[in-house]
């Protein structure tokens, strides 16, 4: 698992990770913070084969957030309980001898949620997404740009044929 300075090198030659919002805040010691930019309500079924010729993504809707106060810069997201795409600000470049593992941030499980996510493939670039799933019966508030997710970055022996799939940027 790469630390801390590896990913710093890693960010700074080769853009590892790009579009993030504060580099000393979001460098962990062991992987990297990624935020949210955009919160999505499922709005309809979604569909799913082996070969992925009738693949159909669900529909959603793009939830607003709100202010609590006219001086604030970003506003809010009120949660009730349920499933979340999440859209995150960062964009990932990983080489071929890396690959992505990403976990919910522990204080968003003290708040009684959670991130599920993806395997990230080497060679994949470009955005991500990753579901928000909320447990906690009250809900929860997120505030645009939180920190919801990590990422660590493992090394393996370098594939010849990275990522193909049809997210890639």
């Amino acid at each position: 698992m790469l630390n801390r300075e590896e990913l710093r090198e890693l960010i700074d030659s080769r853009d590892l990770v790009s579009d993030f919002i504060h580099l000393e805040t979001q460098l962990q010691p062991n992987g990297f913070d990624v935020t949210v930019d955009e919160l999505h309500a499922f709005t309809g079924p979604g569909k799913l084969d082996f070969s992925n010729s009738e693949r159909e993504l669900p529909d959603t809707r793009k939830l607003q957030p709100e202010t609590h106060h006219p001086d604030d810069d970003y506003g809010w997201w009120m949660l009730e309980p349920g499933a979340y795409k999440v859209v995150m600000n960062e964009s990932v470049n990983i080489p071929k001898d890396l690959v992505g593992i990403a976990f919910p941030r522990s204080s968003l499980l003290r708040m009684g949620a959670y991130t599920q996510n993806a395997f990230w493939d080497g060679g994949y670039r470009g955005g991500g997404e990753f579901l928000l799933r909320v447990r906690n019966p009250e809900g929860i508030n997120i505030k645009e740009n939180a920190r919801v997710n990590q990422i660590s970055f493992l090394r393996m022996n370098e594939t010849e044929d990275g990522y193909d799939g049809i997210y890639k940027a």
